[in-house]
């Protein structure tokens, strides 16, 4: 492989105890869903202020390894006219980039989905390679009903992951392989560890056959939970079945298991977290996170689009990163909230 090199240093980079990866890749509809809940307008400028303020925050390096950009952060600024990926970077937060382009019904396949977004991908990635991306990251998403996902949703969308992460890595980008199985609805905690598993199983079959080399990817998969309208499971219920699904289909190549929040909120996902690590033992993989809301709802919040607020926010964000370093560690603890 023509880039092995290069993406060895960028997983050296970014798999390190206690650091994890910050999703700030949000849409711009699904940012200005953000932005509604606090009363700011999701204007370019303000979306803008909003990314710099995040990765400019002082110490963030500390505990966040990389950073998962939206395309127009790739050229956006900070307000002292740096580059948001060099302002990453001067805190050795790797930059990468979300590249695929979303999600539509599975045609002839109710109730499954599928991601677009493949088509021109090796153009793109060679593009944002040139504007400082070092990883990319990909999302499919299964959402669990009485009749879905299907077995032919589950092939299909592990088949996009493969030929994405196979691109990447051709160009020399790690990729973030992200299949998630939805929260939404009224299954139990089994039924999310059956599909998930399942999930896992065909994504890691369809990686093979496409020569994706683990050792050059990470994975970001959901927690296994049950759906958010039944009641939540303990973290120490939830870190037990998401260790038997895990290691019944993720091989120890992988470097590391960087969990998606998925909707959970900011404490409950690190608690999650926490009991994860401390459950892990023996686990081949490093066990950390690629958190988006889970990080960044307290800082969102504090900030309300005043300039004034930016250093609330920064702080707010800075606790919920230092809280899920220790919870990486399993060294966390509720009480620590309140410090």
């Amino acid at each position: 492989m023509r880039y092995r090199d290069q993406l060895q240093t960028t997983i050296d980079d970014m798999v390190q105890i206690g650091r994890g990866v910050l999703a700030a890749d949000e849409s711009v509809p699904t940012i200005a869903k953000r932005f509604q809940a606090i009363g700011v307008e999701s204007t370019e400028e303000n979306r803008r202020a909003y990314r710099s303020l995040l990765l400019t925050t002082p110490g963030l390096g500390e505990f966040i390894s990389g950073v998962i950009l939206f395309e127009e952060t790739l050229t956006q600024k900070t307000d002292d006219g740096t580059l948001l990926p060099v302002a990453a970077w001067s805190q050795k937060i790797v930059p990468g980039i979300k590249v695929d382009k979303g999600k539509i019904p599975l045609s002839l396949s109710p109730g499954d989905h599928i991601t677009e977004g493949l088509d021109g991908l090796a153009g793109r990635l060679k593009a944002y390679r040139d504007q400082g991306a070092r990883f990319a990251k990909w999302r499919e998403v299964y959402p669990i009903s009485t009749d879905a996902p299907t077995s032919f949703g589950i092939e299909a969308n592990a088949e996009m992951l493969a030929r994405y992460a196979a691109v990447c890595q051709d160009e020399g980008l790690v990729p973030i392989v992200e299949p998630e199985v939805l929260m939404d609805g009224g299954h139990d905690l089994g039924r999310c560890a059956a599909v998930t598993e399942a999930v896992l199983h065909a994504v890691f079959h369809a990686l093979h056959r496409h020569h994706v080399t683990l050792e050059h990817m990470l994975l970001k998969p959901n927690m296994v939970v049950p759906g958010t309208e039944r009641p939540k499971a303990s973290p120490d219920e939830v870190a037990d079945a998401t260790l038997r699904v895990l290691r019944r289909s993720v091989p120890a190549a992988v470097p590391s298991i960087s969990f998606l929040s998925g909707g959970q909120e900011p404490v409950e996902a690190t608690a999650n977290l926490n009991a994860l690590n401390r459950s892990g033992g023996q686990a081949p993989w490093r066990l950390s996170i690629s958190y988006g809301r889970a990080l960044q709802q307290p800082a969102l919040f504090a900030w309300h689009g005043e300039p004034a607020n930016i250093q609330a926010a920064q702080q707010a964000l800075l606790k919920r990163a230092r809280l899920n370093s220790l919870a990486m560690r399993g060294n966390y603890s509720p009480d620590m909230e309140d410090v």
